[in-house]
């Protein structure tokens, strides 16, 4: 009975320090509160209108960052205090002063734009042209029915508001093109986030942001899927199973010469459903086309499970802010092979040991440790190659001319020493010693130690 009697009290005593401290900072954000602006949102005649009679300390034209001492306020940092146990005080900084847009507002896009803005991030510039639709709801972060019908951009921006008021919240109700680009990309924005799911932007924006030297991360179709563990990031040439990407890749290699380069989240699950046929007014199936309010955007309808999108857009907020806070992260490669092609690579490294050097007691790796060192090291590729080629049944394909071989043959074939070559890439790489190697192709030997120095790290050696 004691004991009990003792952790009531101390539950007691923890309760009440807690509802102390929350009532403290209520009573002092209830005293600020009044330095906050709510703007009111109506429908008047064609569009949208805003109250302006309040100064709005939010809008800020000139793109300049936001106060970087943001964090020595009490309600901010107790806000983000999660964020810089994470991060660390200087890394969150770097969150709070960075400039973010995001393009596209729907089911992804909004999802990325919000979990931004509760890590901290100072400015957002927040674009769509459309409106929040009663059917939207099932994917949307913020939107609520009363939102139905106004501005996406708008609809994000009044919600923000509440969430955290000292961000830079910036909405424009636009449709990125070439005419509205300089308007939308400018003001040098750390990154720029691309929830667009029609081809022609999408491959305009990317292209200028490539051109412009612009950080982005692009969405690929989250439509018609249902598996959220097939969910990736990779550079654009890795994504499979995706028309859009697909689309994409072909169009911005085609016209704009660009191979790849941009990362993109995508899935590796081909989609469950197809698009629904168009019917017109009067219940029949007719073109699509002819009901489009912006000509290139889709009408036919996309089935579309709402967790999915809304998964799309917090990895993306995810990547986007250990970018900016220069958190590193590995993420993980595509890489599609099975457990049989590891092991064929195991006994090919075993044979490949007997034949060079009468035996294999050296190997010191088995078919788990080699599957670490091919897809999370070299990513099923030839250590020599540096942009994805194969991908797929290529892949699958391909790993009929790799091997396994030691990089520095004085020391055995563990994790922290192997290299996936091809066939005559290893014969040669066995004539040759490191010292040559530095010597004459010193941007391979430091691209290979680095990796290598992280499977030395990973296992502890």
């Amino acid at each position: 009975m004691g004991e009990k009697v003792k952790l009531a009290m101390l539950l007691g005593g923890g309760a009440i320090l807690g509802s102390v401290s929350t009532l403290a900072l209520l009573k002092l954000l209830s005293r600020r509160g009044q330095k906050y602006i709510k703007e009111d949102f109506s429908l008047q005649g064609d569009g949208l209108t805003r109250d302006m009679t309040k100064k709005d300390h939010s809008l800020n034209g000139d793109h300049q960052r936001v106060d970087v001492d943001m964090l020595k306020d009490e309600i901010v940092s107790e806000q983000l205090t999660r964020n810089i146990q994470f991060f660390g005080l200087d890394s969150q900084q770097q969150v709070i002063k960075s400039y973010v847009v995001v393009i596209g507002l729907g089911g992804v896009g909004s999802h990325a734009a919000s979990m931004l803005l509760r890590s901290g991030v100072g400015k957002l510039l927040l674009v769509d042209f459309d409106q929040v639709s009663l059917s939207s709801l099932n994917r949307h972060a913020v939107a609520t029915r009363a939102d139905v019908g106004t501005p996406k951009a708008h609809c994000l921006k009044k919600h923000f508001s509440s969430i955290f008021p000292e961000s830079n919240i910036e909405a424009k109700v636009l449709l990125y093109d070439a005419s509205t680009e300089e308007e939308i990309l400018s003001g040098n924005p750390d990154f720029v986030l691309d929830c667009i799911d029609n081809i022609d932007t999408k491959v305009a924006l990317l292209a200028a942001c490539v051109r412009r030297g612009l950080k982005v991360l692009s969405a690929t179709g989250a439509g018609a899927r249902a598996d959220p563990t097939r969910i990736r990031i990779a550079d654009l040439r890795e994504s499979t199973n995706d028309p859009l990407s697909r689309a994409v890749r072909h169009r911005l290699r085609k016209d704009h010469g660009i191979e790849g380069g941009i990362p993109v989240v995508f899935s590796l699950e081909k989609p469950k459903v197809k698009l629904l046929p168009f019917r017109g007014p009067n219940g029949e199936e007719e073109n699509p086309s002819d009901y489009q309010i912006v000509p290139g955007f889709r009408v036919r309808i996309i089935p579309v499970l709402g967790t999915i999108p809304a998964i799309f857009g917090q990895i993306m907020a995810s990547f986007v802010v250990t970018q900016l806070a220069r958190f590193q992260v590995q993420t993980e490669p595509v890489v599609n092979l099975d457990m049989d092609h590891y092991k064929i690579l195991h006994q090919r490294l075993i044979e490949h040991e007997e034949s060079l050097y009468g035996t294999a007691t050296h190997v010191q790796v088995d078919v788990e440790e080699v599957m670490y060192v091919v897809k999370e090291l070299w990513h099923g590729r030839s250590a020599r190659e540096r942009i994805a080629k194969d991908v797929g049944r290529a892949m699958w394909r391909s790993i009929n001319e790799l091997m396994l071989v030691r990089w520095d043959r004085a020391q055995p074939a563990s994790v922290a020493n192997l290299i996936l070559l091809k066939f005559k890439e290893a014969d040669e790489h066995e004539q040759r010693t490191l010292d040559d190697i530095q010597k004459e192709e010193p941007e391979f030997f430091t691209r290979v130690t680095s990796v290598l120095k992280r499977a030395s790290v990973d296992f502890g050696l």
